[in-house]
């Protein structure tokens, strides 16, 4: 059994917005649970790794027990700052997640994991085209609400940092005394279902959990995803 944290710490993807987590912070803090957000220092196009970590041990501050939760990119982050953490993290929740492997940066992922084969095969079995151009509407929006979806792009927007993509994943092996969940998008466009059952076994080696949502379940689902984080 896995244990029960009393706050939760939320690690955005790529962009670094902490408003991601927007519909799932106020579901965890009516559950009585202590829950905040962090926004990363993604517009800073020289912070690494190492400086996204700060920020997310600065949002821990003094709680303890935290289940530090991360989506997407942020798995690249989270672990650092768990292992940094002097024993504050107690569990590692990964939505939709960029799972990296020692040394690994973020942009070499996506070839050595498998990704890009994956995420063709995957297109062309839903009759799309894996060559056209990239529209995020379409691989990321495509089940969430359109005032959702309309509030998202009045925010400002950013691009994630360079360094965070060039530098490799800087820890030997994932953390093995922080128990890891990893929960999936069965619907998820950018992260093909069964290649991250795959990839969360082999480099997990854990059995993900999967709701019926894109790769931006907590805007699409956030009530499942509030579920799924509350249960031990």
């Amino acid at each position: 059994m896995t244990p029960s944290p009393s706050a939760f710490v939320l690690v955005p993807g790529a962009g670094g917005d902490g408003w991601y987590w927007s519909r799932v912070v106020p579901l965890l803090r009516a559950a009585g649970r202590d829950a905040v957000a962090v926004d990363l220092p993604a517009g800073d196009e020289d912070a690494g790794l190492d400086d996204y970590a700060d920020a997310i041990l600065e949002a821990i501050g003094d709680r303890r027990d935290v289940a530090l939760v991360a989506q997407s990119m942020g798995a690249f982050s989270a672990p650092v700052a768990a292992a940094r953490s002097g024993g504050a993290v107690v569990r590692l929740d990964l939505t939709c997640p960029m799972i990296p492997a020692p040394g690994e940066s973020g942009s070499a992922w996506w070839s050595a994991s498998g990704h890009s084969a994956a995420y063709a095969a995957a297109e062309r079995a839903a009759g799309r085209d894996p060559d056209a151009p990239f529209d995020e509407r379409t691989t990321f929006f495509h089940d969430i609400a359109d005032d959702v979806t309309t509030e998202a792009y009045e925010r400002p927007q950013q691009d994630e940092s360079g360094a965070s993509f060039s530098e490799p994943f800087p820890l030997d092996a994932w953390p093995e005394d922080i128990p890891t969940r990893v929960l999936l998008g069965r619907g998820d466009r950018l992260f093909p279902y069964t290649f991250m059952q795959d990839l969360t076994r082999t480099r997990l080696g854990v059995e993900a959990d999967a709701i019926d949502a894109g790769h931006l379940a907590s805007l699409s689902r956030p009530r499942d995803v509030a579920a799924w984080l509350l249960k031990d």
